[in-house]
Parts: C-alpha cells; sequence; structure tokens
C-alpha cells in the first residue's frame, strides 16, 4: 500500500524513532481515518475478519476505521515494512469491538494501548471532528521531569511555559498529568481522555507523553516542543534549583495578546521564589 496517508504515518514513526523517543517497541500511533482515504483503498480491505473485544466502549466512533501500530511492533521497522507493523482496524456499530482490515500479515494485534487511544480520539471528535491523530512517545527529559515536579498539572504547565516562549503559543491550554498507573487498560484511559477534552497534551509519570492534533504535523511539533523545553528544563535544574530570571505572569498575558491566544490564569500564579517546582498556594 503506497498513498499518501501511508508516507505521512510511517514519516512521524520514522522521525519520533530518530528522536530516541521509541526504544525497542515503546510508543504508539493512531489515527481516525477519513471517508475518502479509506475509500481509496477500499479494495484492499478485508472487511470478514473476526470481531475482537477493545477493552471500553467508544461509542461515538461507531463503523469508523484507524490505522494504528501494532503491539510489540518497533517503530523503525515501520519504514522498512508497512503491513507487518501497521494495521487498520473498524470499530463496531455499538463501539465495543474492532476488527482488523488491513495489516499485521505476520499476526499480531494493535497497540496494547488501543482503549486509551480510541477513547482520547473518542474525547477529541466531540471538541474538533478534524482532530485525527494521538501519538504517544517517551521523550526522556519530560519522563525525567516527572521524578522532580509534583503530580500536579498547574505546576508543570508553568514550568514547561516559563522555560521556552514559544510554549504558551503553541499549547496555551497547558499540560494535563496522569499518576503513575499500569498502562494498557481502561483506568488510565479514562483519566487521559478527560484531559483530552480540554488539553492537547498529557504526561504520563515514569512512562511517557500523549500529544493529539489535526494532523500528523502538529501532534509530532507539539511533543517536539514540550520535550525541547524539558530539556532545557533539565539542563538549567543541573545547574541551580533557583532561577533568576524567568517569564512573569504578566509577561505571560502580554503573550497571549500578542498572539491572540487564551491562556489560563491559574498558570500565572505570582511566586514568592523561583524555586524549581514550587507549588502555588
Amino acid at each position: 500500500m503506497d498513498t499518501k496517508l501511508v508516507r505521512a504515518f510511517t514519516k512521524i514513526c520514522t522521525d519520533g524513532y530518530n528522536q530516541g523517543w521509541h526504544e525497542r517497541n515503546g510508543g504508539n500511533l493512531s489515527y481516525r481515518m477519513k471517508d475518502e482515504e479509506v475509500e481509496e483503498i477500499k479494495d484492499q480491505l478485508n472487511e470478514e475478519a473476526e470481531w475482537l473485544e477493545i477493552g471500553t466502549s467508544v461509542p461515538d466512533l461507531k463503523n469508523e476505521y484507524f490505522m494504528v501500530t501494532g503491539s510489540g511492533k518497533y517503530m523503525r521497522n515501520i519504514q522498512l515494512d508497512f503491513e507487518d507493523n501497521v494495521a487498520i482496524i473498524r470499530v463496531n456499530e455499538d463501539g465495543t469491538k474492532y476488527k482488523i482490515v488491513y495489516g499485521l500479515i505476520n499476526g499480531g494485534r494493535p497497540t496494547s494501548e488501543l482503549p486509551t487511544h480510541l477513547m482520547n480520539l473518542e474525547v477529541l471528535k466531540h471538541r474538533d471532528p478534524e482532530m485525527r491523530v494521538v501519538y504517544h512517545a517517551h521523550p526522556a527529559n519530560t519522563i525525567a521531569l516527572t521524578f522532580v515536579l509534583p503530580v500536579n498539572g498547574v505546576v508543570f504547565t508553568r514550568e514547561i511555559f516559563e522555560i521556552m516562549t514559544e510554549c504558551p503559543v503553541v499549547f496555551p491550554q497547558g499540560i494535563g498529568v496522569v499518576e503513575w498507573m499500569v498502562p494498557g487498560g481502561r483506568e488510565i484511559g479514562v483519566k487521559t481522555a478527560k484531559i483530552m477534552e480540554t488539553q492537547n497534551v498529557a504526561v504520563w509519570y515514569h512512562h511517557g507523553m500523549f500529544a493529539a492534533g489535526h494532523d500528523f504535523d502538529e501532534a509530532f511539533g507539539l511533543m517536539h516542543t514540550v520535550e525541547k523545553a524539558a530539556e532545557i528544563l533539565v539542563k538549567v535544574r543541573s545547574m541551580s534549583n533557583i532561577k533568576i530570571n524567568t517569564i512573569e505572569p504578566q509577561g505571560f498575558r502580554d503573550i497571549a495578546e500578542a498572539f491572540n491566544v487564551s491562556i489560563d490564569e491559574k498558570y500565572l500564579f505570582e511566586r514568592k521564589t523561583y524555586e524549581i517546582g514550587e507549588k502555588p498556594e
């Protein structure tokens, strides 16, 4: 299969691997397909495949098709053999089952975190029908911060916002965080989906990051921006636990006005000191 969608899907997987975000079989990617993209490959789909349990219910995704990475598959291998490492699945009429209609030709299942992906894609569809991508990776600096910052999305967001001026412009809604949980099940999917009701970034503590977007470039660029800021913060913290200079709350308000974005005031609390990771009162 060689389509524009396949090439774009492959590119983000390869780009993420080249960033070092996908050790071994780490990370996964899902995309809610457009009707015209399904129609383009309709003659290659096996609609006689068996129905399998999703492990959750996503009724508002009924009868839709999704391109997803396979469980245990390596992102670096997708560019070498797309059909072996990626699946196209279809969700059934009541949103509780799926079937593999293309790909994973040597056996296997979609990503073990399929419930989280589908629950997030359902929430994103409610927000904006053109939000189609959910991307999960293991960027090292973001994960490192989960060991030294409190499990608090307001604090995490403020620390990242302060590090790089572009951050509140790229993701003014901020970052949501999920405390450490065993991945792959419904419970962690519910918590992540709750974040995606209003935000496009979710950080799983001691595990990785989810980024959502209208397309692959947007999702990848969002994760890249957060991880770049996290890298700078890790370097700052290695030099000192105190910031001598930082962006003040009014500076964020000025950014919001200049770039016509809305930044929630909860992120703009005044600090008594600039100790890194300090909780707001």
